[in-house]
């Protein structure tokens, strides 16, 4: 089946012009290349690798006491 299926690409691809056959080699060549990773996914992989000792260094209050991780002022309870 893919046998057939080259060939019958590689027959429509002959009776094309020149610059025509150059679109279809880049269309093919962006099917092929992997997907590019959402932002969520990038992050997933970065967080992977730190480890847990450094994540339990992470403030869990961050937002709360943010003036204080900045500037220094007291902490809120």
């Amino acid at each position: 089946m893919a046998n057939d299926l080259t060939q019958i690409v590689a027959e429509k691809m002959q009776s094309l012009p020149i610059e025509e056959q150059q679109k279809v080699v880049e269309f093919v060549d962006l099917l092929s290349k992997p997907k590019k990773q959402t932002l969520l996914e990038k992050l997933a992989v970065i967080s992977s690798r730190v480890p847990d000792e450094v994540w339990e260094k992470v403030p869990t209050d961050g937002a709360e006491n943010i003036d204080h991780y900045l500037y220094g002022s007291s902490k809120k309870k």
